[in-house]
């Protein structure tokens, strides 16, 4: 087991950290090609000011008229994403890894905090699944990289939650919880989860177009 960690926590780590940035800096780049040879105008159009503006209006929650439209899937959302980027980034064991290996130390939050924030990304993935499998509308444009996404997003919470309480065994549930964090940093360049890097740039071009060229909101 030992010598399976150590592989996790080296290797393969350092592996997915390259796969992210690189995978990540390709995406961008050949997104940006993409844009200029399908509209090539936009850049014309692109504007600090309606892009940062449309930003800031949709990080408001119920500000937007789709958020407006579903409570409770815009509640869902919100939570989910605050959790889902704090908990592993301020986790005290995290930052321990990130003081051992790069000298690198920030503030963190307690492990009971971070409890809970994890229990709220696992419901909420759960809340997800249902969504897809009751409602018609959503279920009718689901695909499979749909679910996949779900799965890679709900490992590492579920196998750092069952480690953390020394359920099942503990020596498995580490090295899953470590590989299932390393698969969804590799995979968020090539999945659904890639609105993760799409997403501040999608929003700023919507808002420019819409306030630069339409004189309207997009939110």
């Amino acid at each position: 087991m030992n010598a399976a960690y150590e592989f996790v926590t080296g290797p393969l780590a350092w592996a997915a950290w390259g796969i992210f940035l690189l995978g990540s800096a390709w995406r961008l780049y050949s997104m940006f090609q993409l844009a200029k040879r399908k509209d090539g105008p936009y850049l014309t159009y692109m504007s600090w000011h309606f892009s940062l503006r449309s930003i800031f209006n949709w990080l408001i929650p119920f500000n937007a008229l789709g958020w407006k439209a579903n409570p409770a899937m815009t509640v869902a959302t919100f939570v989910f994403h605050i959790c889902l980027v704090v908990t592993p980034i301020f986790l005290v064991a995290h930052v321990m890894l990130w003081d051992q290996y790069f000298g690198i130390s920030f503030v963190t939050i307690p492990d009971n905090v971070a409890d809970i924030m994890t229990l709220v990304v696992i419901g909420v993935c759960l809340f997800f699944a249902g969504r897809r499998i009751t409602q018609p509308e959503v279920r009718y444009i689901t695909t499979p990289q749909d679910w996949a996404a779900l799965i890679i997003v709900l490992a590492p919470f579920l196998t750092g939650f069952l480690a953390y309480h020394q359920m099942l065994d503990y020596d498995l549930m580490i090295i899953l919880h470590v590989v299932a964090g390393e698969v969804m940093l590799a995979a968020i360049p090539f999945t659904r989860l890639s609105h993760m890097v799409f997403a501040v740039f999608t929003r700023a071009y919507m808002g420019s177009e819409f306030g630069g060229v339409r004189h309207a909101r997009d939110w």
